[in-house]
């Protein structure tokens, strides 16, 4: 017996030690800021710059949440003219902007942003898609326009994304309504969209046949996404959404999923009172990471560039609430590591790797700010 009890407790250390080291998903500290870059401001005095894409001649397009869209050319800022009245109102205005994959052939530009436009008060997000023609905006084709309209302030997304085999996906947010539109196919709010790129539906996509239901959805049991982006290597479609108080998370995008919201989550509500005691149940899709406390993410990114060897691979993530650009280290579909970037640059809207491979990061009340690594 005595030659065994070592043994014994030799194998409970090992499992102990095991168990140990698998870190929670929520539980990865997030590493300080290595310094070793300095910030170029390509645009300044922009109030809340939200989304960003870049022409084929390297001008630099930017809307602002108020309702204006600027070119960004050798850091000279114009305003494009004819840009749609927005609707105003809380989180609502100007929101995300988007190229045509053969923009260069057919000159489709792509925006989202709250519109009044329909029956009652408020407003909701719409899509459209339109041309630059000596610095307007011409051949303005409305998309897609969410109901119903609401005064609500809150959670109008949104982020445009095109996939590999050309169809665009958008997201719209709750509204504010987190027990009505989310899980409820038949009403807009809480949803990843997806057309094709005229605005018409895809005959493949998961709701066609469900009488009632709005036939753009591709997924559903969102909160309020306002990061997405294309997997440079497997076409996937990523996005995070602001949780409520803890449990922002990031999902990878699969056809007809239940994402959750708000019948399963990692928050609470603001005022302290628990909206779900469920973190996962059969049947809802879990995120690959989730952030508690609640880091308020905005823009995202995968960092495939040469110029930044230690982030390649990796994904690039803002937070409002903490004001620094977040490196979220990946191993396939595995958070491994965070690190903070960019740390008290104030709150960071979006990111995105512009096509001369450089960061660009969109912080409110400042501008476009570059990242040069020394």
């Amino acid at each position: 017996m005595k030659k065994i009890i070592p043994v014994y407790f030799s194998i409970l250390s090992f499992l102990f030690l095991s168990c140990n080291a698998q870190v929670k998903q929520n539980d990865i500290p997030i590493k300080e800021e290595v310094k070793n870059y300095t910030f170029e401001t390509v645009a300044s005095d922009i109030e809340t710059p939200w989304g960003m894409t870049w022409l084929p001649d390297g001008s630099l397009l930017v809307t602002e949440k108020s309702g204006i869209l600027y070119q960004i050319k050798k850091n000279t800022k114009t305003k494009i003219k004819n840009v749609p009245k927005v609707y105003s109102n809380g989180q609502g205005g100007l929101l995300d902007i988007a190229l045509h994959p053969d923009y260069a052939k057919n000159g489709w530009i792509y925006m989202t942003y709250s519109s009044d436009e329909g029956e009652g008060d408020g407003g909701n997000t719409k899509l459209i898609r339109a041309k630059l023609v000596n610095g307007s905006l011409t051949q303005i084709e409305s998309l897609y326009k969410a109901t119903p309209n609401t005064t609500k302030g809150q959670h109008f997304g949104s982020r445009i994304v095109f996939d590999n085999e050309g169809y665009l996906y958008f997201s719209i947010g709750e509204r504010g309504d987190h027990f009505v539109n989310p899980q409820d196919i038949k009403r807009d709010g809480g949803k990843i969209y997806r057309l094709n790129d005229d605005g018409s539906i895809p005959k493949d996509n998961p709701f066609v046949g469900n009488p009632g239901a709005k036939k753009a959805i591709y997924s559903y049991g969102h909160r309020n996404t306002q990061g997405m982006a294309k997997h440079p290597t497997t076409g996937a479609i990523w996005t995070h959404e602001h949780g409520p108080q803890g449990g922002d998370e990031i999902n990878i995008i699969k056809k007809a999923a239940n994402y959750g919201w708000p019948v399963v989550t990692y928050g609470i509500d603001y005022d302290g009172t628990t909206i779900s005691k469920e973190k996962e149940k059969p049947g809802i899709e879990n995120p690959i990471y989730y952030w508690v406390p609640s880091i308020a993410p905005s823009g995202m990114t995968f960092v495939t560039s040469e110029i930044y060897p230690d982030w390649k691979g990796h994904l690039l993530v803002g937070s409002l609430k903490f004001q620094y650009l977040e490196l979220v280290k990946l191993k396939g579909n595995q958070v491994i590591g965070r690190q903070k970037i960019a740390t008290d640059i104030g709150r960071v809207r979006n990111v995105a790797q512009g096509p001369d491979g450089f960061i660009y990061m969109a912080v409110e009340g400042k501008g476009i700010l570059k990242i040069i690594p020394n």
